[in-house]
């Protein structure tokens, strides 16, 4: 059974539909047009694909590999008509995230104590804001959350993320501007278990410094959470701005190169019009993507869920298969 069967009997994420609209407007409203100027699939109508998957953002060595692959379907190969290829690209693009694999989306939470959540990612991406949804998220699933304020360099970050916090229900600890950020954390985590909370999710300075600056100083943090919380950090999560495109992956590149990087969150999705950036973070670096922002408020934040994500993309093919 392919996904658009599967797809009809599951209840559909109205917010994945309307947050990903630019991008099924924008870059895959090419397909629909696609499909009706061709009746079997030449190289021409290839090519025309491959041009549609570029530029939604996916990449050009994910897009080629994909390609490929389609081609090389047996399926492919015995279509009559050009429309019967449809979900034979959305199986493949299933195909393409899982790996034949089963990818966790969820959040690591320790079941017996207490859960610490690492956020990394350039200043800009969103990552304050994100966290303050994150906690709200958790809190109405029954979590009490602390947020430390861990980013002491960008002027105003504490101060913003203290707004967001207090929003959220979270509690926020905070030092001074140009504190040491291992020491904010140590002073979140230990509020924490004193006052017997679930969660700590901490956040850390926006600066793609040198690589050896953003390793050691990463790694010190790292340090700090494991000697306080054995097994900690449950999930390291790197915030990337969805409209960032191809600079996205670079930014990616950078703090995975630098730190052991456990988890994707893509925010402001519903502010492009190149969605595809989720396949190729997945196929490039194997992360799972586990959160995607769809608006600004602070309920606007969904757990990655790939069925969704895929519908929103095709939502008229799928509707009209």
């Amino acid at each position: 059974m392919g996904f658009m069967d599967l797809f009809k009997k599951k209840k559909r994420n109205d917010k994945y539909r309307i947050g990903m609209e630019k991008t099924r407007k924008g870059s895959f409203a090419r397909l629909k047009r696609l499909f009706t100027g061709y009746n079997e699939a030449t190289e021409e109508f290839f090519d025309e694909l491959e041009e549609i998957f570029v530029m939604a953002d996916i990449g050009v060595d994910t897009t080629v590999k994909f390609i490929d692959e389609l081609k090389a379907d047996p399926r492919v190969k015995a279509i009559k008509d050009i429309r019967e290829i449809q979900p034979i690209i959305i199986d493949k693009m299933f195909d393409l995230y899982l790996k034949g694999e089963i990818v966790n989306s969820n959040l690591r939470l320790n079941k017996s104590g207490l859960s610490v959540f690492l956020f990394v990612g350039v200043n800009g991406s969103g990552k304050t804001t994100t966290i303050a949804k994150i906690a709200h998220k958790l809190r109405n699933e029954g979590k009490k959350v602390v947020v430390a304020a861990g980013d002491t360099f960008r002027a105003g970050a504490a101060e913003q993320l203290a707004i967001w916090g207090e929003r959220a229900g979270a509690r926020v600890v905070m030092r001074d501007p140009g504190s040491d950020p291992s020491s904010v954390i140590f002073d979140a985590i230990k509020v924490a278990k004193a006052e017997n909370y679930d969660v700590v999710l901490c956040d850390t300075a926006g600066r793609l410094q040198t690589k050896v600056n953003l390793m050691n100083e990463l790694a010190k943090i790292k340090r700090v959470i494991s000697r306080e919380v054995p097994g900690a950090p449950q999930d390291t999560l790197l915030v990337i701005d969805a409209t960032t495109g191809q600079n996205g992956l670079s930014q990616a590149k950078a703090f995975i190169e630098a730190t052991e990087v456990t988890g994707v969150i893509l925010t402001k999705l519903d502010g492009t019009a190149k969605g595809g950036i989720v396949l190729a973070i997945r196929d490039i670096y194997s992360i799972p993507i586990k959160f995607v922002c769809l608006g600004e408020g602070i309920d606007d934040i969904e757990y990655f869920d790939l069925e969704q994500y895929i519908y929103g993309l095709f939502a008229e093919m799928i509707d009209e298969a």
